[in-house]
């Protein structure tokens, strides 16, 4: 299965529903402070919903949930990584997306044959705080190169303006998370998103 070219990221299942309804085909649900008894519905919920909607649902850093869930991807980032049972994650039949930010992440994430790599923050991000600066287009490039037939995946700061670019600097997929979460008309920005992107 190949993977939509734009891959919103949200905290809720209200969200992904809104999302959905307009016809957003990839999606990831990126939830960090709940105990894992509380997201377990959640993801489950998540997973029929998107299911319903053939559409993909990639789960951030929760493996473990996933796996019981019966998701069918997982994202982890750097320091994920360092917990995670990765042949779990494989044994399940779970595909894999990773974050870097630099070479020796970039490395290291291609030694572990992940299904998509990720860059960010392309331009600056308001969503955390990043020791990185923003990697510019020109590393875009240069991460596609190296990557190769791997997606790659442009992630910080992105709007649909910038994901043209991004797509011409090579990258296959583009990902937002408050350009559309702290928009005025979500819906509406996930309107552009996809006409942009498709």
């Amino acid at each position: 299965m190949s993977l939509d070219r734009f891959y919103p990221i949200f905290d809720n299942v209200d969200w992904l529903r809104r999302a959905l309804r307009l016809g957003v085909r990839l999606v990831q649900l990126r939830i960090k402070d709940m105990p894992e008894t509380d997201l377990r519905p959640v993801v489950a919920r998540a997973q029929a919903l998107c299911r319903s909607q053939g559409a993909v649902l990639v789960v951030n850093d929760h493996w473990r949930v996933a796996i019981d869930e019966g998701c069918d991807w997982v994202h982890l980032g750097q320091e994920d990584l360092d917990e995670a049972d990765l042949p779990a994650i494989r044994r399940a039949g779970i595909k894999l997306g990773i974050s870097t930010h630099d070479h020796a992440e970039l490395d290291r994430a291609l030694a572990l044959a992940p299904n998509y790599v990720a860059l960010g923050p392309v331009y600056p991000t308001i969503l955390k705080k990043m020791k990185w600066e923003q990697q510019g287009l020109d590393r875009v490039t240069e991460w596609k190169r190296l990557v190769g037939d791997l997606p790659l995946v442009a992630i910080g700061g992105m709007t649909p303006d910038r994901a043209l670019g991004a797509f011409a600097a090579g990258a296959d997929i583009v990902s937002a998370v408050t350009d559309i979460t702290l928009n005025d008309d979500p819906e509406g920005r996930l309107r552009q998103w996809i006409e942009a992107t498709r």
